[in-house]
């Protein structure tokens, strides 16, 4: 069976795209960590990947983990042999830390894990983001990214923004340093666009957050 670790992510999002017309995913993996900041799982607003996954048409399973630098290696592996799969899609995009250890999992298990935006130009990717789907930041936490990000669509004008940041603080513009987080309300592949219709912003330190309270979701 060929899945996908998924987290309603763009990067995760795109690779279930890039990967469709060879072999299509069956199955999306999501781990949901108590840990507010994983080094392998996406967090913010992750209860909604549900609608995500019903957009998408493909059948969900959904873990828990507590996000401990081990022992979520190990949830990983039991998901996949739970589910016998055969194929691991991942949007690993930079983060060595990330692929390498999901390809150990994966060469324990005879899975063979693909990657298909490894390495991607982030200019590449941003504007096909900002071309073809509809992506929202969800979390900032890097210097140069204030609250007008919150919320806003990755579209041209981010892009713009993005690059002035990077300019001066030399940031990963696809975020992969933990600069930001992403949510995605629609894309090629989704059946019904997700509409958030309420939400809230939080401020922490140097962390803040749009947190989606209500969504619905619309035929296409």
């Amino acid at each position: 069976m060929r899945a996908a670790l998924f987290s309603g992510g763009k990067d995760s999002t795109l690779a279930i795209h890039k990967v469709h017309a060879e072999n299509p995913v069956e199955l999306l993996i999501t781990m949901v960590s108590d840990n507010d900041f994983s080094y392998m799982f996406h967090k913010p607003n992750i209860d909604y990947s549900k609608m995500q996954a019903d957009a998408l048409g493909i059948r969900q399973v959904i873990y828990k983990t507590k996000g401990e630098k081990e022992k979520e290696l190990k949830d990983i592996e039991d998901s996949l042999v739970e589910n016998r799969v055969t194929e691991l899609v991942t949007g690993a995009v930079a983060s060595t830390y990330q692929k390498e250890r999901i390809e150990k999992i994966c060469e324990r298990l005879s899975i063979k894990p693909i990657s298909p935006i490894w390495h991607i130009d982030p200019i590449v990717e941003l504007s096909e983001l900002a071309k073809d789907y509809e992506v929202i930041v969800t979390q900032v936490a890097a210097e140069g990214f204030d609250r007008s990000f919150l919320g806003a669509r990755i579209d041209n004008t981010m892009i713009e923004k993005l690059k002035k940041i990077n300019e001066k603080y030399r940031i990963n513009m696809l975020f992969e340093g933990g600069e930001a987080e992403s949510f995605v309300l629609d894309a090629p592949l989704f059946k019904k666009r997700i509409i958030v219709t309420k939400s809230h912003v939080t401020w922490s330190g140097s962390v803040g957050r749009f947190i989606i309270d209500e969504a619905d979701s619309e035929w296409k």
